[in-house]
């Protein structure tokens, strides 16, 4: 697929090229255009933590307890619905795990929902994208559960209740986790993808009124991707923290 370059895309490839090849060069990537080493996906995933930084503050300064804002309301709203599922997957532990839980949801969901604001794209239309956040949930549910119950701990897990089949079961589970990381991947990745292709189309083939019931059907798509990937975070970090008498 042919790829355009975006205004914000050309203004980090005009200023930071450098420091964009080194770090490739580091990574042992060597890019296509050294000219152009910036991808769209990856400015867009730098813009997403750039309005987080700048908007984090902003937003924080207006919370109020006696006089509630708008603003303040979806915010709570969204922490206590998120806490409560996290609460009942995860256990009276939720706590310590609810800040990755929270920032999956909002990372995801504000990254989906980019592509809806002319100018810009979804990077999680980019099949790059999903994995890594797939591969950081990955990692971080396996450590949380090594910190849990230890390396051995951990790996009891994995061989069910039966020491009988024990050898079996922990090669299943081993190919079972293995298959998350591209799981999450290719169910973010193709539904955003297909919603932002099929926007695209209609705007092209009827610009006015009926692109708009599929831009509110793109933003539904980018809430459920978003919650679904948190929850399914919440449910693997749920499985690996467990004790083993639970």
């Amino acid at each position: 697929m042919h790829e355009h370059e975006l205004w914000f895309t050309a203004l980090l490839n005009r200023f930071l090229a450098g420091p964009a090849n080194a770090a490739l060069q580091l990574a042992g990537i060597h890019p296509h255009d050294p000219a152009k080493p910036w991808a769209n996906y990856m400015a867009m995933e730098i813009l997403v933590v750039l309005l987080f930084l700048a908007a984090a503050p902003l937003i924080s300064r207006r919370f109020s307890v006696d006089k509630p804002g708008a603003t303040q309301q979806v915010f709570e709203g969204i922490y206590i619905f998120l806490r409560d599922i996290a609460k009942d997957v995860v256990g009276h532990e939720y706590k310590k795990y609810f800040p990755w839980f929270a920032t999956i949801f909002l990372f995801v969901l504000c990254m989906n929902l980019l592509g809806i604001i002319p100018s810009f794209e979804s990077p999680t239309m980019f099949y790059q994208v999903p994995a890594g956040v797939a591969v950081a949930t990955f990692v971080y549910y396996n450590v949380a559960g090594v910190r849990t119950n230890g390396v051995l701990g951990h790996l009891k897990h994995f061989m069910g209740p039966v020491a009988m089949i024990a050898p079996f079961m922990f090669l299943i589970e081993i190919i079972s986790h293995c298959i998350r990381p591209v799981s999450l991947t290719i169910r973010l990745y193709a539904n955003m993808l297909a919603g932002e292709q099929v926007t695209l189309s209609f705007i092209g083939l009827v610009p006015l009124l009926i692109p708009l019931a599929f831009m509110g059907l793109h933003m539904f798509v980018s809430f459920v991707q978003a919650f679904i990937f948190s929850m399914l975070s919440m449910v693997y970090v749920g499985e690996a923290v467990v004790h083993e008498e639970h």
